[in-house]
């Protein structure tokens, strides 16, 4: 079952991709900035990735949310790994594919069912989640800490795919039958505190791997 979905899924992301670069103004995105102008908020973000060991974290499935779990581990460990501060961890996480409702506000997935949709489980309630089950929630109930708020606080870097956001809005939007233009406005805009949006999930991985950071599959 979880190999059809991916399977479909896989088909219609491509479509939409090659579908974006006939016609160019397919996708919305940020429009960058003249380098000249001081680059675009995407370089500027780039260039604030700081530490003397950087990882990024490509969390591409939501994975039971253990990349929320792996950013708590790197900056527990990190330190007396390599006899530093955690200040000098550079700690990046990019969300992409069917990652991307972990990015999104409360009012996002109960209002569209995202939990239903991305099959993400709020084991609490032991059902499909219709709040962002690791926000606030620790990914182990026993690490009060292991929580991506707490991770966006303590200075990771967290971007979101707008490509993702784009193409699963619209999947959204049809199966509700809504306008695809409104619910990908909303979700654009209900982008947890402290999360950039990047043109791509990809070029976020390859940003963060051009300034030094080592790259970890997360889910």
């Amino acid at each position: 079952m979880e190999e059809t979905k991916f399977a479909l899924d896989r088909r219609d992301f491509l479509q939409f991709a090659a579908m974006a670069a006939a016609v160019g103004t397919a996708v919305s995105l940020p429009v960058a900035a003249n380098a000249e102008e001081g680059g675009t908020d995407f370089t500027r973000w780039l260039d604030g990735i700081s530490g003397k060991q950087k990882v990024v974290l490509d969390v591409r499935e939501p994975n039971d949310g253990m990349a929320m779990a792996w950013a708590w581990v790197y900056l527990f460990t990190g330190p007396q790994a390599y006899g530093v501060k955690e200040s000098d961890l550079g700690t990046v996480m990019v969300f992409r594919h069917n990652a991307i409702p972990f990015v999104l506000k409360d009012e996002m997935w109960k209002k569209y069912k995202l939990g239903e949709y991305f099959k993400i489980t709020d084991h609490a309630a032991k059902a499909p989640a219709l709040r962002h089950p690791y926000y606030t929630t620790p990914v182990d109930p026993s690490v009060e800490n292991m929580t991506l708020k707490h991770a966006i606080d303590r200075g990771v870097k967290v971007a979101g795919c707008d490509m993702a956001i784009h193409h699963y809005s619209g999947q959204v939007a049809k199966q509700m039958g809504l306008k695809h233009e409104d619910v990908k406005k909303e979700w654009m805009e209900a982008t947890l505190p402290g999360i950039l949006h990047a043109p791509s999930g990809v070029v976020a991985i390859q940003g963060a791997v051009s300034k030094g950071c080592s790259y970890i599959f997360a889910g």
